[in-house]
């Protein structure tokens, strides 16, 4: 198949590029648009009860949970009379814009104590801007830009969980654009190194563009039809640069060794896509699997990332499959023009076999596997001990769910909420809200219900249709106050905790399974912040199995069409999950617990790291490290099948893969680190952990571990039965043209 679609390339190169230019530029053009179509936050499970909760909530008593909170500071104090008319004219002004509902303050609600500040400066406004999270986050920009700032002399800060949706996706599309100006010319600068030619060089990067352009357009498409979050963006921009370069660097050097070994560049480009091409067909293949896996998790930030990554994966791979080559036949020899320094020719390049077995057993990965296969033991026990120290700091993680420290110190959002946490009792603002769809009709039951509930451990009141309770009595009568928690037979109880503090969350999360424990005369259901958290949490961990399940399975298949071996994928998958081990290590001992913050721009340290990322996190690097191994062992299996010596397969297919992987990984790695320059400290753990897997991968894996693992299993790595053996001649990748194609100077070189 790849031969067939390198002679249509090849003859239809222009129709090739022009229609690939112009479905760029429709993507381009789309994209544009994007971000009016993704939405922030996602990090709930819509199935959960607590999102049932909400549900019944806003249907039985048209009421949602605050999301909206407006922080005003006054100089005169908020007990000023004329503080009080303002702060009073403001609250009601803002209870009768379209969209809003239960609008409350410090002055409307007989001067609440948890409503006002410690310092009598500051007070709050609180209420729920209704809708979908697409309308609502753009109701809010409007109410912000229409209410913020100083008026009547009240200075008015917006904040609230709406608020810092809206600035989450509006931080994620500067971020991205941000991630392109900063990765762009120091990549170009990489590869002219790499390379050596500018023509060269710009080719990768020219296919990149091709690929995120062509992947924005399908993300709008996705986004018209389905919820898809924000952080998708950030994948599609930087991952599509990223593994874009990644399989055109492949691809170009492989184009240029077989000129170097004498064929035309229509052949040359032949035997490229039937070789090289098959490695990024599956190694595409192989991201996009591992991405597609977090679609088991019903958390919308996750699956968002997951469709992102594998429509970036794929199209990355269709584009240096597509594009690359008809760029190619277009330039044929002309790739080496713009030449700014000449390098030594490597291995490939000798013209006869002695030439070409002295210079391959002359270079510096060939004698580093070598060395390696002489010592297997001792380095295997090294590194492997090596790498489970880096990742040791990973058995002390604590997961919790993002919130507004995400953002940075300039967020709105993010200073409100710091200013809550710091001068007002926000515990009212965190109560947990328990719905009971029916069997409110019975008021001696609610009572009954809602005193059990004060005497749970850490509930400081609980308020709903019969008064308020505290520590199992009763401490106010029913009155006009109560009369929102009941409709008809439905009825709601509000459980304020003791602590709202964010370092409480074990409190908070224990104190939803408590509620949920609890004996209840009627069918309830336990909504609010902590129990969202809680539901999400268990989510992930339900779902977990699943997915690793499907990426370990996929894996194994795709490995064994790779390598022809059973021993081999098994190795692979674990050699991949050992190079992670570092990764995971590095999130908890700086994202965590806060060390080299400074480096990473300052971002604020929570004690916690957020659930979803190293959900997130493994789908996408656990597919890089895997992308590297298809570079290598595909290679290994074409030296196996020349050689028949294990050994020499090994340190042969090191020694032709061994630059260009490394320049690979090098090339996507300052791709990646470009996610630091984030103001989300989200995307920040992306920007630190993906280029650490894959620089661990590429270097103590790929270079100490796998030579070592595979000397001591010997021709025993490249085993498999009779039957599976006949299946991989059928259907398996084979790294060599399909059939001997002419030269131009008639030499017997060696291709590789």
């Amino acid at each position: 198949m790849l031969d067939r679609l390198a002679g249509f390339v090849v003859r239809k190169r222009l129709a090739v590029l022009v229609v690939g230019l112009l479905l760029a530029v429709v993507g381009g053009v789309a994209s544009t648009t994007l971000f009016d179509k993704l939405t922030a936050g996602g990090f709930d499970d819509p199935k959960s009860e607590s999102s049932r909760a909400i549900t019944a909530l806003d249907d039985r008593f048209g009421q949602g949970l605050p999301n909206l909170t407006l922080l005003v500071t006054s100089k005169g104090g908020v007990d000023d009379p004329s503080v009080t008319a303002a702060g009073t004219e403001l609250t009601r002004k803002l209870g009768r814009e379209p969209g809003v509902a239960n609008v409350s303050s410090y002055w409307t609600t007989g001067k609440a104590p948890q409503l006002r500040g410690k310092s009598g400066h500051k007070a709050l406004i609180m209420g729920t801007v209704t809708g979908d999270d697409t309308a609502s986050q753009k109701r809010v920009a409007a109410l912000a830009d229409r209410y913020e700032g100083s008026r009547d002399g009240l200075e008015v800060k917006f904040g609230g969980y709406t608020k810092f949706q809206r600035e989450l996706l509006e931080q994620g599309q500067k971020d991205a654009t941000t991630g392109e100006t900063v990765a762009i010319p120091i990549t170009l600068v990489a590869l002219v190194f790499i390379f050596g030619s500018a023509v060269a060089a710009a080719l990768p990067l020219a296919v990149a563009l091709v690929a995120m352009m062509l992947t924005m357009g399908l993300t709008w498409i996705l986004a018209s039809v389905t919820t898809v979050g924000s952080l998708a963006a950030s994948v599609v921009t930087l991952l599509g640069l990223g593994l874009a370069i990644d399989y055109s660097l492949l691809m170009v050097s492989r184009y240029r060794e077989e000129l170097r070994s004498g064929l035309t560049p229509p052949d040359a480009i032949r035997a490229t896509l039937t070789s090289a091409g098959r490695t990024v067909t599956f190694s595409a293949l192989t991201v996009a699997v591992s991405s597609l896996a977090m679609a088991w998790f019903p958390l919308q930030a996750v699956r968002s990332m997951g469709y992102a990554g594998a429509l970036t994966a794929l199209l990355s791979g269709a584009s240096s499959l597509i594009v690359l080559p008809a760029l190619l036949a277009l330039l044929g020899d002309r790739i080496e023009k713009g030449r700014v320094f000449r390098r030594r020719r490597p291995a490939t390049a000798a013209t006869g076999p002695e030439a070409a077995g002295r210079s391959v057993e002359s270079g510096f990965w060939h004698r580093l596997a070598t060395t390696v296969m002489r010592r297997p033991v001792p380095i295997v026990t090294i590194v492997t001990a090596f790498l489970l120290l880096l990742g040791a700091p990973f058995l002390g993680i604590n997961l919790g769910m993002p919130d507004e420290r995400v953002m940075p110190a300039s967020s709105s959002a993010r200073q409100v909420a710091d200013t809550v946490r710091a001068e007002f009792d926000s515990s009212e603002q965190n109560a947990l809200q328990v719905v009971a769809p029916e069997g409110g009709g019975d008021r001696a039951a609610v009572g009954a219900y809602a005193q059990r509930l004060s005497e749970l451990p850490h509930v400081a009141a609980v308020r709903t249709a019969t008064g308020a309770y505290a520590e199992g009595r009763q401490a106010a009568p029913p009155d006009q106050r109560y009369a929102r928690f009941a409709s008809g037979d439905a009825v709601y109880f509000s459980v304020v905790p003791e602590s709202a503090s964010p370092d409480d969350a074990d409190d908070a999360d224990r104190l939803v399974g408590e509620i949920r424990s609890t004996k209840a005369p009627f069918e309830t259901l336990v909504g609010g912040a902590a129990a969202t958290n809680h539901d999400a949490a268990a989510a992930l961990e339900k779902w977990l199995p699943y997915a690793l399940g499907t990426v370990l399975l996929t894996m194994l298949v795709l490995l064994f069409l790779v390598t022809g071996s059973v021993m081999l994928p098994f190795l692979a998958l674990v050699l991949s999950a050992l190079s992670l081990t570092a990764t995971f290590g590095a999130l908890v001992w700086v994202f965590q617990d806060g060390h080299l913050a400074g480096l990473f721009g300052d971002f604020t340290p929570t004690g916690n790291i957020a659930a979803t990322i190293p959900v997130m996190l493994f789908g996408l690097a656990f597919g890089l490290a895997m992308d590297y191994q298809v570079f290598l062992l595909s290679r290994m299996r074409e030296e196996y099948e020349l050689t028949g010596s294990p050994t020499a397969a090994v340190a042969q297919g090191l020694e032709r893969t061994g630059r260009i992987v490394t320049a690979a990984a090098v090339a996507i790695s300052v791709v990646f680190l470009a996610f630091t320059v984030s103001g989300i400290s989200l995307v920040k753990a992306y920007g630190v952990g993906l280029p650490l897997a894959v620089l661990m991968d590429a270097t103590l894996i790929r270079g100490a571990v796998l030579p070592a693992a595979m000397r001591l299993g010997g021709r025993a790595t490249w085993w498999a039965p009779a039957a599976l053996r006949r299946l991989h001649d059928r259907y398996g990748l084979r790294e060599e043209p399909a059939a001997p194609a002419p030269r131009r100077d008639g030499d017997r070189a060696l291709t590789g």
